[in-house]
Formats: structure tokens, C-alpha cells, sequence
């Protein structure tokens, strides 16, 4: 009867999240309408850079090949690199970009929102901002097809969720569930509507000048962890925002192996939940019941519990199917979100544990989350 129960509810919870629509991928730049204002407004771009030099180059050079109509720049604010990065993004010779050294990173900021808060600061008056991250490679469409967007829905925030890098067997096997479990918090639909939530996808994102002052600057969200939904929930205070996928930006960082995703998970699941370890309980237990529970059942359990079980292992294979098509990977990776599943709470347990040791947000050598919280 216990195992009927549980069954059932997971089905239903199953039936619920389906019904949401979380799991679509029509949130495209390709699908969006875009217009072509008179006149192109100035944009400059922002990049804060932390030993980068592996991917400098590719990044900042894909920025300055936008063949965007309107002035534009690029304000490369170099934190504190140790390996050549600003050279590197100096030997490109691009007459768009600067590069600035960051200052001594204060008490209560993040490394990254202290030098992306430099780059603004730096960047002047233009009308939008492009805050984009230094491990991003652009198509040269990218800034007129962003700016065309927001333009189209007077929208003061327009996000693209950058293509992930999906080639080696940790890659294929993790990646896509990323922005999988993102939807799930942050239905791109729901963050699109203009009385939905606010969410950000932070590899690229424009935001206009104006807008981000209104709310308050960086200063406002200067030590968030996840600080992409953070401002664009600060921004969506201020008018419609925009996110959606795109094929044109795509992270070049490659993660080797199943620990460098797990590190990169773990930077910020905890903050996820507030540092709250009453959240940390709720959400393995959530977890157990949502994506452990129908499998379990499905090979271990017998009449109705057995069927609901294998029901709802079927309907959480089928939501992946839309992601797992948009990474071009296997349909039959949607049978494993259950394992997947289980590899993410134990990153979000790896950094609960993490900031009790004081380590928390740990990121280029930096433990960046709030002390004491």
C-alpha cells in the first residue's frame, strides 16, 4: 500500500510538471520577433576575465567580429589573472576593445560582480550593456539579433542561454540536464510573461543602462552567487524581460571530466536553497520522491505500484526529450535522468558541505558565498 501511495503521488507530480510546460524548448531567439529599430542604439559590452588565457582569444574575438550597425564596444575588466589572459586579449589588436586591471576585490562582493561593476563603471553612457562571460564564444549576429529582440517588446533585459559544451561522455551525459533542471526553477515561458518571474542565463545577457540604474547597479545583487536570475529578477521589477536558448552563443569551457562538472554544479546549489539545511532535506527528499522513487518501483515493484512507477519513469524520460534533442544526444539518455538526478543532489549535498568548511561559492581560487549565513 506504501509503495502504491508513493507511486501514485510521483505520478501525479509527474502529470503536474508536464502540465506546466517547463520542458518545452520553443524559447528561441530563432522564434522571437526582432526588428530593426532607425537607429541603432550604442552598446558596450562587458567581459570580466579571470585566467582566461585559454579562451580569451576565441571569446573576445568573436565579440569583436559582431557585425552589429551601431557603435560598440568591448570593456575587458582583468581580474587579478595570473596567466596572461589581458595579453592574450591585447595581441588580438581589435581597435573596439579595452582592457582594464581590476581593483582589490572588497569585503561583501563577489569576484565576478566586483569586476563586471568596474567594467560598467568604465563603459560610460551607452544604452544597453552586454554583460557576457570571458568562456563565451559569439556568432557575429549575436548583438543585432539580441538587440532586435529587445527592441521588438520595449524590453529592459533580453538572455541568451548559451549553448553548453556537450562532446566528451561526462559532457553528454550531464550537460543537458543542466538546462533541463534550470527550466524546471525557471520556466522560460513563466520569466517571459510580464507578470511572470525574473531569470537571466548569465553567459550573455543585455540589459539596458537606464534600467539597471533604476534597480540600483550591480551594487544591488554585489554578493549573489547565482547572480544571472538574481538581476534579472531585480530588472523585471522595471519592465518585460526575455530569455530563451540560442545556438548563437555557446560556452567554449571545456569540463574533462565528471569532477569539474561537479565542482561547477556545486559553486552555487546551496545558495540555491538559501544556505537553509531545512531546504537541503526537503529538496533530497523531493528529489527521492520525484526522479528515485518511479524506477525503484518500476524493477522492484509488483502490480499497480510496479506500473505507476514505470508510468511515471516514462513521462520523466519523456520531458527530457525536448533538451535532449535541442544537444542532438540520444533519446535513450532520457531513461537515465534518474542517475543523473541523483549525481546532481550530491552536488547539492557537496556544497552544503562546502560552505560549512568555509569553502563555499569556491570559484578561480576564491570562496566567494557569505560567511555566517
Amino acid at each position: 500500500m506504501i509503495a502504491l501511495l508513493i507511486g501514485s503521488l510521483s505520478l501525479l507530480i509527474w502529470i503536474g510538471l508536464l502540465a506546466t510546460g517547463f520542458w518545452r524548448t520553443d524559447a528561441r531567439d530563432t522564434l522571437v520577433r526582432v526588428v530593426e529599430p532607425a537607429v541603432w542604439p550604442e552598446v558596450v559590452a562587458v567581459v570580466p576575465a579571470r585566467n582566461e588565457a585559454d579562451v580569451i582569444a576565441r571569446s573576445i574575438g568573436s565579440l569583436a567580429r559582431q557585425d552589429y550597425p551601431g557603435a560598440f564596444s568591448i570593456q575587458l575588466i582583468d581580474d587579478d589573472s595570473s596567466d596572461g589572459t589581458a595579453e592574450v586579449a591585447r595581441a588580438l589588436g581589435s581597435a573596439r576593445l579595452a582592457i582594464g586591471a581590476g581593483a582589490l576585490l572588497p569585503a561583501g562582493w563577489t569576484g565576478k560582480l566586483w569586476a563586471v561593476s568596474q567594467g560598467i563603471a568604465a563603459a560610460g553612457s551607452p544604452h544597453y550593456l552586454w554583460l557576457t562571460d570571458a568562456d563565451i564564444e559569439h556568432a557575429p549576429d549575436t548583438l543585432r539579433t539580441l538587440v532586435g529582440i529587445a527592441e521588438a517588446g520595449d524590453r529592459r533585459l533580453v538572455s541568451f542561454m548559451a549553448k553548453l559544451r556537450c562532446d566528451t561522455l561526462a559532457e553528454r551525459a550531464l550537460i543537458p540536464a543542466f538546462v533541463f533542471f534550470f527550466q524546471m526553477l525557471y520556466p522560460f515561458a513563466r520569466v517571459n510573461r510580464p507578470d511572470g518571474m525574473g531569470a537571466a542565463a548569465g553567459g550573455c545577457v543585455l540589459v539596458r543602462r537606464d534600467a539597471l540604474e533604476a534597480a540600483g547597479g550591480i551594487t544591488a545583487i554585489r554578493d549573489a552567487l547565482i547572480d544571472d536570475c538574481t538581476l534579472g529578477t531585480l530588472i523585471k521589477r522595471q519592465g518585460p524581460i526575455w530569455l530563451g536558448l540560442t545556438e548563437r552563443s555557446r560556452s567554449i569551457r571545456p569540463y574533462d571530466g565528471v569532477g569539474s562538472i561537479a565542482a561547477m554544479i556545486a559553486r552555487s546549489a546551496y545558495s540555491q536553497l538559501d544556505y537553509s539545511p531545512f531546504k537541503l532535506v526537503g529538496t533530497v527528499l523531493g528529489l527521492a520522491l520525484v526522479y528515485f522513487a518511479p524506477p525503484l518501483l518500476a524493477l522492484l515493484g509488483a502490480g499497480w505500484a510496479q506500473a505507476i512507477g514505470a508510468l511515471a519513469w516514462l513521462l520523466m524520460a519523456a520531458s527530457f526529450q525536448p533538451m535532449l534533442h535541442f544537444y542532438r544526444r540520444s533519446p535513450l539518455w532520457g531513461l537515465a535522468l534518474p542517475a543523473i538526478a541523483a549525481f546532481y543532489a550530491g552536488c547539492t549535498i557537496l556544497s552544503a558541505w562546502q560552505h560549512v568548511r568555509g569553502r563555499g561559492g569556491m570559484w578561480k581560487g576564491r570562496a566567494q558565498a557569505a560567511v555566517g549565513r
